[in-house]
Parts: C-alpha cells; sequence; structure tokens
C-alpha cells in the first residue's frame, strides 16, 4: 500500500467520525426552528404554559446535545490534526533531506509548512464548515416539505452561493497558489541575506540587497491585493445573496399565510432553517482560501510520500570498504551539461586514493556520488559490490564517513555532533575524536566535549569546525572514508595533524578517498586519480601517477630580454 494510501486509511475513521457528529448537530440544532414552529402555532394558541415549558426543556436538551457534540467533534479534529503532525512530519521532513541532497532535486518552497499548512485546516473553522454544508439539504427538505413554493426559493439560494463557490474556485485557485510562492521565495531572500550578512555589511551590498528584495515583496504585495479584491467581492456579493434570499423566503412566506397555506409559525421556522442551511456554504466561501491552500499542500506532499513508501531493503553484511566505480557518468540540471563522463576505477579495502585535477573537473562531484549523497545518471557505485545507496539504505551509512567541502555542524554539543546526533557513547566519541588528531582541541573548549555550539552558543573557526566534522566522519570506525578539500581551512599544524589522521586509519585498514589541490598530502596516499574535464585523465599508484604528471605540471618559462622605455621584445 502506497504512503497516500495509507495516509488516507488511517484518516477515514476519523473524518466518518466526524461526519456521523456532524449529522447529529444539524439534527440537533433543528430544534430552535420546531421551537419556534410551535410557539407560533400551538402555545400562542392554546395559552398552554405547560407546552410551553416541555417544549423549552426539549429544545434546550437538543442544544446541550448540539454544544456537546460539537466540543467532541472539536476535540476530534484537533487530534486528527496532532496525528497529521506526527504521521507526515517525520516523513515529509525524510523525503525532504533526501531530494535537497539530489542533483536533480525538484524545488521545494514551502517543507514542513506544508504540513503545518495541513494541521491548521484540520483544526480551523473552514473544515467545519465543509462537514457542515452537506446537512443543509436536511434544512432545504423540511422547507419543501412546510411549502414546495418556499422550497423552490431556498433551492434557488443554494444554487446561487454554489455557484459563487465556483466562480471563486476558478477566479482565485492559481492566483492564491501564486502568492504563496513568491512570499517563499521572498522569505529564502532574505534568508540568504542573513546567512551572508558579514557580505553584504563589508562590501556596501546592503542598500541594493534591500532594494531587491523590496522589489519582490512589491510583487508579493500587488499580487495579494489582487486575490483579495476578487475574495472580499465573492465574500460580499454571498452575503448579499444569503440576506436576499431569506428576505424572499420570508416575503413569500408572509404571502402564503397572507392567503392562509401556511401559518406564520411555518414563515418564521423556515426563514431559520435556511439561515441554518446557508450559514456553512456562505462560510466555505469565506474560508476559500485555506482550502485551495490545504489541497495544494496535499498535492505537493504526496509525491514525497509515495517516495517514502518503498519497502524496507534487504539487510546487507558489514562493509569492508572495497570500492568499485563502473562506467559512472553524472548529468548536470540541464541536458547540455555532463559533470561526469565514464568514469571507471576499483580501489581495493584499506587503500587510500586522492582524486586531483583543475577546478570543475568534477572533484567534488564524485565525492558525492561515493558518498551516496548523488545516484549517477548511469554507471554504479559499489562497495563491497553493493550499490552504496542501498547499503546506506539498508542502515550502513555509519560505516561511510564523509566530510564535505563546506562543513555545517548543528546546534548541540560538540559530543552530539560527532555522535552524528544519536545517542553518545562517550568512549566512540573520543576515540573518534583522538583518531581525528582534534582531542586537545576539544578540551580546550570551555566545557570540553560537552561545549553548546550554534549561532547563539560558542562559535567554532572554520578550522575547528573542519577538525570536528573529520571526527563526526571517522565516528564509530568506518570502512570506508570520503573527504572533500579536508585541508581547506586548516592552518600547518591542523594539516600535519591531518597528513597523521589519514596515516593511522588507513594503518587500521580503512578505506580513505580525498579530494585535494595540495600535493603536501599526497605522502600519505596509496593511488592519485587525475579528472580533467569529467573524464579520468590518469589512475593508478602515487608515485607512477606523479612521475607522469610532473612534466605536465611545470610550464616552460621564456627568457626575459632587458627592454627600454621605447621598445616591447615579445616573448
Amino acid at each position: 500500500m502506497s504512503e497516500t494510501r495509507q495516509f488516507i486509511s488511517t484518516f477515514r475513521s476519523i473524518f466518518v467520525n466526524a461526519g456521523v457528529f456532524s449529522l447529529a448537530i444539524n439534527i440537533a440544532l433543528l430544534a430552535p426552528s420546531l421551537y419556534m414552529l410551535q410557539v407560533f402555532d400551538r402555545v400562542l394558541a392554546s395559552r398552554s404554559d405547560e407546552t410551553l415549558l416541555m417544549l423549552s426543556i426539549a429544545t434546550a436538551g437538543a442544544l446541550l446535545m448540539a454544544l456537546a457534540l460539537d466540543y467532541l467533534r472539536g476535540l476530534l479534529l484537533q487530534r486528527a490534526g496532532a496525528l497529521l503532525d506526527r504521521t507526515l512530519g517525520r516523513r515529509v521532513l525524510v523525503a525532504l533531506i533526501r531530494n535537497a541532497s539530489n542533483i536533480q532535486r525538484r524545488e521545494n518552497l514551502h517543507g514542513l509548512r506544508d504540513v503545518a499548512t495541513l494541521r491548521g485546516f484540520l483544526t480551523g473553522s473552514g473544515i467545519i464548515s465543509l462537514f457542515d454544508a452537506p446537512w443543509g439539504l436536511i434544512f432545504v427538505v423540511l422547507i419543501f416539505l412546510f411549502h414546495p413554493l418556499m422550497g423552490i426559493v431556498a433551492v434557488g439560494g443554494m444554487l446561487a452561493l454554489l455557484v459563487l463557490a465556483l466562480i471563486n474556485e476558478r477566479m482565485n485557485r492559481t492566483k492564491v497558489e501564486a502568492v504563496q510562492d513568491r512570499a517563499r521565495r521572498a522569505g529564502q531572500y532574505i534568508d540568504k541575506g542573513m546567512a551572508n550578512a558579514d557580505v553584504l555589511n563589508s562590501m556596501g551590498m546592503t542598500v541594493p540587497f534591500v532594494e531587491r528584495w523590496h522589489a519582490l515583496n512589491d510583487e508579493v504585495i500587488a499580487s495579494s491585493l489582487a486575490t483579495s479584491r476578487v475574495m472580499s467581492g465573492v465574500t460580499s456579493l454571498s452575503r448579499f445573496v444569503r440576506q436576499f434570499i431569506q428576505v424572499a423566503v420570508m416575503g413569500t412566506g408572509a404571502w402564503l399565510v397572507i392567503d392562509q397555506h401556511v401559518t406564520p409559525g411555518i414563515m418564521i421556522a423556515s426563514t431559520i432553517l435556511l439561515g441554518r442551511a446557508l450559514a456553512p456554504v456562505e462560510s466555505v466561501i469565506g474560508n476559500w482560501n485555506n482550502f485551495v491552500l490545504a489541497r495544494a499542500a496535499w498535492t505537493r506532499m504526496k509525491p514525497f510520500l509515495d517516495e517514502d513508501a518503498a519497502a524496507a531493503p534487504t539487510s546487507l553484511p558489514e562493509p569492508r570498504g572495497e570500492l568499485s566505480v563502473e562506467a559512472v557518468t553524472l548529468a548536470g540540471r540541464t541536458a547540455m551539461q555532463t559533470i561526469l563522463r565514464q568514469v571507471s576505477f576499483q580501489l581495493p579495502a584499506g587503500q587510500s586514493l586522492a582524486i586531483v585535477g583543475p577546478s570543475a573537473s568534477g572533484k567534488s562531484s564524485l565525492a558525492r556520488l561515493l558518498a551516496g549523497v548523488w545516484a549517477p545518471t548511469h554507471g554504479t557505485v559499489r562497495v563491497d559490490g553493493a550499490d552504496v545507496r542501498q547499503l546506506i539504505a539498508s542502515g550502513h551509512g555509519r560505516h561511510i564517513g564523509y566530510l564535505p567541502q563546506d562543513v555545517e555542524l548543528f546546534p548541540g554539543t560538540i559530543a552530539e555532533n560527532i555522535a552524528r546526533l544519536g545517542t553518545v557513547d562517550a568512549e566512540r566519541v573520543i576515540a573518534a575524536a583522538q583518531r581525528a588528531q582534534v582531542h586537545e582541541l576539544i578540551l580546550r573548549l570551555p566545557e570540553g566535549y560537552d561545549t553548546r555550539i550554534g549561532q547563539l552558543d560558542y562559535i567554532l573557526s572554520g578550522g575547528q569546525m573542519q577538525r570536528i566534522g573529520l571526527a563526526r566522519a571517522l565516528y564509530d570506525d568506518p570502512a570506508l572514508v570520503i573527504l572533500d578539500e579536508p585541508n581547506a581551512n586548516l592552518d600547518a599544524e591542523g594539516e600535519a595533524s591531518l597528513v597523521r589522521c589519514i596515516r593511522q586509519i588507513t594503518h587500521d585498514g580503512v578505506t580513505v578517498v580525498m579530494v585535494t589541490h595540495k600535493p603536501s598530502l599526497l605522502d600519505c596516499i596509496d593511488r592519485v586519480l587525475v579528472l580533467r574535464e569529467g573524464r579520468v585523465e590518469g589512475y593508478g599508484p602515487r608515485e607512477e601517477l606523479l612521475a607522469r604528471i610532473a612534466p605536465q605540471r611545470v610550464a616552460p618559462v621564456a627568457p626575459v630580454t632587458p627592454v627600454g622605455p621605447s621598445r616591447v621584445q615579445e616573448a
């Protein structure tokens, strides 16, 4: 069963119960209309105090029952909202994170806000109106039983409101979604600016940045005002239609009373019944924007839920770290861009590999493929014969260590970050820090391994983050470690510690793949792979490859002849 069907099945009973409650509530709310009918036609005519008392008690009881049922229905829908958040929140977040690591990822401007939108809809007044609106037919049928002419007028009013609802749907559906998308884009633009505030402030970019945001915000305001004008017009017209139809029914009833076709009680009761029948329809129109947003949120979430509904993969044995790359090709976001072309090599378990090459040759992209972050367009990356992404999906992600080029740590303690946000095992955390040669650095922090980091806590330098990120990659004794420019933010001491770390873990049998530009790190590496324009230009033992590419790296220098001020000699 797909995740979407499972979700619908889980909530079907809740919605059915809410519908039953709505039916009982609306039947109970017939009491005031019937009370009016009996008072006008029986009590006033008979002047019976006992009849008035009994009718009042019965009506009060019906209203109390409606109150209790309405309260229970509200609790039921609130529980449904909380259950939806618990059910969808985790799954949608997993799907969003997986999508964010995909080179062909879909743009997602809403994220977990879609879950909040659905939860808000389930606990708001809009869904109550949707549950109540169908039962308005009961009130219209009663009006028909009182007199067909009044029933025809009531049906005409219902149809008029339904036509307004359809007009509102056609005119506002795409506009409401467009307003939300523009607002999200403007919000994301602000988030980018706050994350790069140092750049904006240091280079005088604040004013241009604010002007660009102002232009985006003007688009949001303009589209929002256009949508609001239409919505306000439809809402105002629906109120007019409702009041006009109620007046029409009362006028029709008064005419029938004059001709003695119905009693005054029927006239008053029909007017009240019609008001009750039209109220939820008018409320649906007033809350139509919320309905459109909830429907759009559900539509956006369904692909993520279906992606996450795959059957659990077969458990695989723990990997040893033997790496095999088989004719891997990686396409970019556009069909015209190919990042990697037919890359193939094998690396035995326990050996180390350096990936080198000029900028934009595909080194970091290959590192992401090896770590299972991206999936190749063609070909396969295997660890011990298994596809690396299947290996991670089967629960062996802890056996792979990955240090990206741009290291980010999460709010929490140093120990929690090293432990990959799992349960902190002090011995394994310290062992990983010691292997990464960062144990002493951590001890010098204010609270050692318990130092909390983040924007509102202790702020680490780029080099400290990189070294702690290396400890995180080495946590729990991984079989394969991928390091993308691990010395980008390190000083000489940090680089020396990195070399010692690589020598130690390769001695321990860990397979290491490192992307680097610095020849000083190649002394601790067994093999070298040279990439150029996405293709393998060379692969083999370090000494052999370095000897082969060394002549290419030394460019001939033309002799320089002194020249006078009036003469230029070309080299």
